[in-house]
């Protein structure tokens, strides 16, 4: 049996020596590069088991992030020196699989190879929400609003063009959702996606993250380090919140904008950019020019294409859709699952959501640790969603919708024969009957020849039971009889 194979990209050669005498000794078979030729490696990568990747290396960041596309789904794992940790930027830990301070004695290395030679090699590893980054546009933004419906229209229209974006909304919209689909939907796809947010980060500390600084440029600076636009080059940048941005911050941004240059902190080198600029905020930017607090120069040179986002309250329609993709979301990253009634939803798409979809989200991470795997009820919603009345026209519209979106899916195997029909009613036997062990047997069957006429599709059965099709799939679960 071929041993299972590393790949070791690294410019210290005292490092990849360490290391390959200690993969060696492990039994994989370890082939090494270094950070200029590292491109060939990629050719022949079915039995890659994990790439690794020393620090120190020239523009780390853009070498990473080549590196990290190029491997799909084969693991990354960056490599550092004791207590370096902090000098690594949040961008490129977010982006590899580990990252494994250096030296590394054998039992830290062990259950770390142990994992990826078990997985084995092209396994998918969920390691970042960017994961997901190729889905389209369609698969990101869930609904089937008017609104919805329009901003993937505009998505389309500006995708292919270099132009800047602004994106606008309230907060926990979603607005980085649409910024990834963009870039997903432009000929920089292939290339870093890199966010920032610029109302979490300190004033002072801004220039440095999106510019980058020099070894010593201010206290603290042990080492070079590049910042996001030289993270981003050739991709997109997305600057979330710029609302919040500095405007001794906004003048220089205005400048890249404008020049496609900028210098590192402490450097007077010029640096070109490609980059693509998204920018997003929940503020109402002109209110903030008349405030001062925004440059109205910076606000045209951002506003080229806006895509507004409407609150969640104004595209309630689109909630049980939304709900099903946070379910799903949940149960692939295993962190609990949940079902709500159609009468829960109905109560759900009643409230105002001033968080929208990321308080959404709270609440259905919330009911699936109160409830793991368990059905909720209308009755089970917390206490401020009480007072809300059940209304049977927004349960039969979910259901319109929980049927279509059947008939769109793939039909289900059940467990068991559906052959065989019911034989005329029994007769009471003498010795008396488990009459609801009996009545469950009789439920079963007639659900069994009602999916077996309706060739496995689970809303067609429904109406042929006369029952609303979710109160059949809880049956389907309750008999254990889906596949």
């Amino acid at each position: 049996m071929a041993l299972p194979r590393i790949l070791l990209i690294d410019d210290n050669q005292i490092r990849v020596q360490q290391l390959e005498t200690v993969f060696q000794f492990m039994e994989y078979k370890t082939e090494t590069a270094g950070s200029a030729d590292y491109a060939s490696c990629f050719n022949e990568t079915d039995q890659l088991c994990g790439i690794f990747v020393g620090d120190g290396i020239d523009k780390q960041a853009t070498v990473v992030s080549n590196i990290v596309e190029r491997a799909n789904k084969i693991p990354v794992i960056l490599l550092i020196n004791k207590g370096t940790a902090l000098q690594v930027s949040t961008a490129i830990t977010n982006s590899v699989f580990q990252v494994l301070e250096w030296p590394a004695t054998h039992p830290v290395l062990k259950p770390i190879l142990d994992k990826l030679f078990v997985s084995g090699p092209q396994t998918t590893f969920t390691v970042r929400e960017a994961s997901d980054r190729r889905s389209s546009s369609a698969d990101r933004l869930k609904g089937k609003s008017q609104a919805i419906i329009g901003i993937r229209k505009l998505i389309d229209q500006v995708a292919e063009s270099d132009a800047t974006v602004l994106i606008l909304g309230e907060s926990g919209t979603g607005k980085e959702v649409v910024a990834r689909a963009l870039h997903d939907a432009s000929f920089r796809k292939d290339k870093p996606f890199v966010p920032i947010n610029c109302g979490a980060i300190p004033g002072e500390l801004l220039e440095s993250e999106l510019f980058g600084h020099e070894k010593g440029a201010f206290t603290g600076a042990l080492s070079a380090r590049q910042g996001r636009f030289e993270m981003a080059e050739g991709g997109t940048l997305f600057l979330d919140e710029i609302g919040d941005m500095p405007l001794a911050m906004q003048v220089k941004l205005l400048r890249v904008l404008q020049e496609r240059t900028f210098e590192r902190v402490g450097s007077n080198k010029t640096i070109h950019c490609d980059v693509r600029v998204i920018a997003a905020t929940h503020r109402y930017l002109e209110n903030e020019i008349k405030e001062n607090r925004f440059r109205e120069d910076l606000f045209y040179r951002l506003n080229v294409f806006p895509i507004e986002i409407p609150a969640l309250k104004d595209r309630a329609e689109d909630l049980p859709l939304l709900v099903n993709d946070l379910i799903a979301r949940m149960e692939a990253s295993n962190r609990g699952s949940v079902r709500l009634t159609n009468a829960a939803l109905a109560v759900l798409m009643q409230h105002e959501w001033p968080g929208n979809v990321r308080e959404l989200a709270n609440l259905i991470e919330r009911l699936a640790i109160i409830n793991p795997k368990g059905l909720v009820d209308a009755a089970d919603l917390p206490e401020k969603f009480q007072h809300y009345k059940i209304s049977e026209e927004i349960i039969d519209d979910i259901e319109a919708v929980d049927i279509e979106d059947e008939e769109q899916s793939e039909q289900i195997e059940v467990v068991g024969a559906f052959e065989g029909t019911l034989s005329s009613l029994a007769q009471l036997p003498e010795q008396g009957i488990d009459l609801k062990e009996y009545l469950n047997v009789l439920e079963v069957d007639l659900i069994r020849q009602a999916l077996n006429e309706c060739s496995g599709v689970v809303a067609h059965a429904a109406k042929r039971l006369n029952m609303r099709r979710t109160t059949l799939v809880e049956k389907l679960r309750k008999y254990d009889l889906q596949r």
